[in-house]
């Protein structure tokens, strides 16, 4: 069993087949990928085919769940269910939803907008971005399924605690008014989809999504790169590592006013860790750049009062530092 997950671990997920192949491929063109340009250069190309193949397959994958969940579907779900369990499953859909905290908003006002509490579509808007199911498989290709896992858990744990702490504070008054003003359609019926209709919205959902995320997937590649080959080991230890006791901290406050998705994340994270960050650093790191994106907290502020969303974003900076430093507590014992 150990040795069919190290394959599943290394050749399926990570592909390092094809990082074997493209650096034979590089070196019969003449260049070498020990020097910093050559090794940069293998890392950039490998990151992004690895990158694209996850994830046309993911979103391929995740968009045919999805076409099972229409909003109006997901509506009728979440509204059956009352207290700390609605929040649990407002949690777990938005596992299956869209990939950045951008694309989750509309669905957060739809769902408001047609009565659903505010906490359970609280709990929904977090966990969306921070562990649909494309980031557990990601994060299984570099940091291993343990991480993975724990991630999910403890993401959600947050998607929970800070919908239920939103629903007990009574914050409704919060809420712009012409979101609960603006409820129209909220009934409609979705259409039943054959097979073939799934299958056809799976892959528009692939076209669409790669045409958003592509970009960022080669910047992230390219800053990746540079951390890998240009930046010295001990100056990223020195910050990010056990020299810096406030890494995480500092992790945290860095990503929150860039804006990717996960995808566009794991080249960055992928060299941090190997340069000698903590693994609590490298997925706050993640958890903020996803969650808390400035364009996703502009957005949010067209729906929500100033009080409103500064405590959602207290309780995830809180959350997403806890998390960090929970993983470099256990780093020893994971990895």
């Amino acid at each position: 069993m150990q040795v069919i997950g190290s394959f599943i671990q290394n050749q399926i997920l990570g592909m390092k087949w094809l990082n074997s192949l493209l650096g034979s491929m590089l070196t019969g063109f003449g260049l070498d990928t020990n020097t910093r340009i050559g090794g940069s250069v293998l890392f950039f190309i490998y990151d992004v085919f690895k990158i694209t193949i996850l994830l046309c397959v993911l979103i391929f994958l995740i968009s045919y769940i999805q076409s099972y969940f229409p909003p109006e579907r997901s509506r009728k779900i979440l509204g059956g269910f009352h207290g700390i369990l609605a929040n649990c499953i407002g949690a777990l859909l938005g596992t299956v939803t869209p990939f950045c905290s951008c694309s989750s908003i509309p669905l957060f006002i739809g769902f408001t907008s047609a009565g659903l509490p505010l906490g359970v579509t609280f709990s929904f808007l977090i966990s969306s971005p921070m562990v649909d199911l494309g980031s557990l498989l990601l994060l299984m290709s570099i940091f291993g399924t343990k991480v993975a896992v724990i991630y999910v858990i403890l993401g959600l744990v947050i998607a929970v605690a800070g919908g239920t702490l939103i629903e007990h504070l009574h914050m409704e008054k919060y809420v712009e008014d012409f979101i609960y003003q603006n409820n129209s359609g909220v009934n409609i019926e979705s259409p039943e989809l054959t097979f073939k209709d799934r299958l056809g919205y799976a892959g528009d959902q692939v076209v669409s999504t790669f045409k958003k995320v592509f970009p960022y997937i080669l910047i992230g590649a390219g800053i990746g790169a540079m951390i890998h080959n240009w930046i010295p080991e001990g100056m990223v230890e020195k910050v990010l590592g056990n020299e810096n006791p406030l890494g995480v901290i500092l992790a945290t406050i860095i990503g929150i006013p860039m804006y990717a998705d996960i995808f566009g994340t794991i080249p960055i994270a992928e060299a941090l860790l190997s340069k000698g960050a903590l693994l609590g650093v490298v997925l706050s790191f993640m958890m903020a750049v996803t969650t808390l994106s400035l364009p996703s907290l502009i957005m949010l502020r067209k729906a929500v009062k100033p009080k409103l969303l500064g405590t959602f974003i207290a309780i995830c900076t809180v959350g997403i530092v806890l998390v960090g430093y929970f993983f470099n507590f256990i780093q020893p014992y994971i990895l």
